[in-house]
Formats: structure tokens, sequence, C-alpha cells
């Protein structure tokens, strides 16, 4: 089989300068829906998202019978649940403390949220602060302090639920696996 001289295969004119228009639309179209995103964030809302969390103790200290806190370090993607753009497809790391004493149990943190543009949210949580008015979020609420670039300014809360999955292959040793659906308020002040 001979092979194809490409540069003798001829298009019409008018084709080229379609095909050319067309994509350089879709260009435009794909660059243009993400800088809308970024300038359109609304100064207020509410959505739901959940992050899919890994938490990866980092280390514990222990008296048996007394009381055992264990730092963890808590990564993972968000998705927001209604199909919107805010809190989606965002990367979530915190740093936390678990601890167990005088049969009482919590988890307070600190957790950023970073978009594709590199701007971030602040956020500390307790899971002693429950929002009773949201009874299916039952595992605590975040407040959100801050952020960058389009989330400047950012404050809201963020009651949370709290759902074991399956820790994922190849997780470190120690590992485990959570879904924390998140209903979210926020303003821009």
């Amino acid at each position: 089989m001979k092979p194809i001289n490409v540069s003798v295969i001829a298009a019409p004119s008018g084709l080229v300068s379609l095909v050319k228009t067309a994509l350089l639309a879709g260009a435009l179209l794909a660059l243009g829906s993400g800088l809308a995103l970024a300038a359109d964030f609304p100064k207020t809302g509410s959505t739901n998202y959940t992050i899919h969390y890994v938490f990866d103790p980092l280390g514990t200290v222990e008296i048996p019978g007394v009381g055992k806190v264990t730092a963890l370090e808590m990564v993972g993607p968000t998705e927001n649940t209604e199909g919107k753009p805010w809190f989606n497809n965002m990367k979530a790391k915190c740093y936390a403390t678990n601890v167990e004493t005088s049969g009482k149990k919590w988890i307070d943190g600190g957790c950023t949220l970073t978009d594709s543009d590199g701007d971030m949210i602040f956020s500390y949580f307790d899971t002693r602060d429950i929002d009773k008015a949201q009874p299916k979020m039952d595992c605590g609420t975040h407040h959100i302090t801050g952020g960058t670039g389009k989330y400047k300014g950012l404050t809201g809360t963020e009651a949370f639920a709290c759902n074991k999955v399956a820790t994922p292959a190849g997780a470190p040793p120690g590992s485990f696996a959570m879904d924390l659906p998140h209903h979210t308020v926020w303003e821009i002040k």
C-alpha cells in the first residue's frame, strides 16, 4: 500500500475557512466559560456539595484509660451534588485533631479548598457544632473565614454529615475514607 501524500489533498477554501472559524469559536467558548465562572462567582448563595476525603493519621499520643489524640491529614476532591459550578472540582486539604477523652469524641481542624485557578477558601470546623435546623447534617459545621482571588472576603457556614466509605486502594496504612456532604451558605463582603 502506498502512503498518502497529504500535501496533495486539497479542500475547498470555503470549507477550510469554516473549519478554522468553528475551531476558533470552540476555543473561545471553552476559554470564555472558564473566565465567566471566575468572574461570576455570586456575592451570596447556597449549594450542596460533597468532599470525598481520605483521612491519613499522622501521629497519636495516648494515656490508656485517660485520653487519646490523633493528628490527621484529610485530602480529597469536591463534587457539587446539584450540578452547579460552585464548590465543584476543588482540592480539599485539612489538618485536624481527633480527640477521645472522658467518654467524649470530637474532631476539630482547618481546611483549604483550592480551585483550578489556584484561588483558595479557608475554613475551620468543629464536630461539636451541630446545626439543629439541618438534622441530616449531623456531623459538624465548617465556618468559612476568607479566601484569595475570587473568594476574597468570603464568609459562611457549612453544616456537614459524615458517611464512611471504602478506603481507596493505595491509601497509606491506617487511613480511612469518608464522604462529607455539605450544605453551604455564603456571602462576599
